[in-house]
């Protein structure tokens, strides 16, 4: 890599990943000398950008955090998904994002060439969220350090409180932070057990980093949002909802997606899904404003009764 100006904005944003790289290794994506990898480190340095250097045969960079933020390196894709997650935070996602939300997307939209102010208006023109009122608030602390450890291939332990059974103590190699629904999931290694697990990270408190590095492993499928679906298909909800709807069955589908399994009939649709909460299925049938009839359980009749009659006092 000839021109050094390129050659060291290649290096920041390698190094900006904040994972540790050995020195051989980095040279090498750089298409450099050992001697001259040293320069260039030397000028970031000077630049204001805090670089670690190990010494031996294993040695190597990492960027550290500094007393001051330095300039970000992002490329289009990063600052597209920024503003996007932005925004989205904006809408009060996780608790205590949503004004710092604001501010920070203020800043970044400025910054913004016009080409990728286009691209940002457009995908959120033509995309609605998938997170719906009612589910749990997140503690924004926890997320972030969830997500630090996930990028940092840095081991954790915390509390977890599972659906059933007492409150223990977890310790698991993090793979990724995925957002399904109403909720978001922590997939991860579990040390313990040997086998993946996921969790809930509104079940989760306490996550502390240990220091210890770990080499990742496969997820099978390689997909952490199929694999999670998959397994929550898997395990047995508390009710089992059937509701027959006098409405088409492609409206019923759309509006539901994989939420829920719709059978056709003559004269409309039958909507089953397996529910812990039965918030969701009373919502789905108030939007959908068609006549429908509850085959089970009997604890949905009894929850959109009291939902009407809360409505109906308020209302008047």
């Amino acid at each position: 890599m000839a021109n050094t100006s390129a050659r060291m904005l290649r290096l920041l944003s390698l190094l900006q990943t904040h994972r540790y790289w050995p020195g051989s290794e980095l040279a090498d994506r750089l298409e450099v000398s050992s001697r001259t990898l040293r320069r260039d480190v030397d000028r970031l340095r000077e630049l204001g950008y805090p670089v670690d250097a190990s010494r031996g045969v294993a040695g190597g960079y990492q960027l550290q955090a500094g007393a001051a933020m330095p300039p970000l390196l992002l490329d289009d894709e990063e600052a597209v998904a920024i503003a996007v997650g932005l925004r989205s935070a904006a809408a009060g996602a996780v608790a205590g994002f949503e004004e710092t939300s604001v501010r920070a997307l203020a800043k970044v939209i400025q910054l913004l060439p016009p080409r990728l102010r286009r691209r940002i208006d457009a995908l959120q023109a033509v995309t609605s969220p998938g997170v719906f009122g009612g589910g749990p608030v997140l503690d924004a602390l926890t997320l972030t350090t969830l997500a630090m450890a996930c990028r940092g291939e840095e081991r954790l332990r915390f509390d977890y409180a599972p659906r059933e059974g007492e409150a223990a103590r977890r310790h698991v190699e993090p793979h990724r932070l995925v957002s399904l629904g109403r909720r978001w999931y922590l997939v991860a290694w579990d040390l313990e057990r040997g086998d993946w697990r996921s969790f809930r990270v509104d079940r989760l408190t306490a996550p502390q980093p240990t220091g210890a590095r770990f080499r990742p492993r496969e997820l099978p499928g390689g997909d952490p949002v199929e694999w999670l679906r998959s397994r929550m298909r898997t395990i047995p909800n508390r009710y089992d909802v059937s509701v027959v709807i006098q409405a088409p069955a492609d409206t019923v589908r759309a509006f539901v997606g994989n939420w829920g399994r719709i059978e056709e009939l003559p004269e409309g649709c039958r909507l089953r899904m397996g529910v812990d909460d039965l918030g969701w299925p009373v919502m789905v049938l108030g939007v959908l404003a068609a006549p429908f009839t509850v085959e089970s359980p009997v604890e949905l009749r009894e929850q959109i009764r009291a939902t009407g009659e809360n409505l109906m006092r308020h209302a008047a």
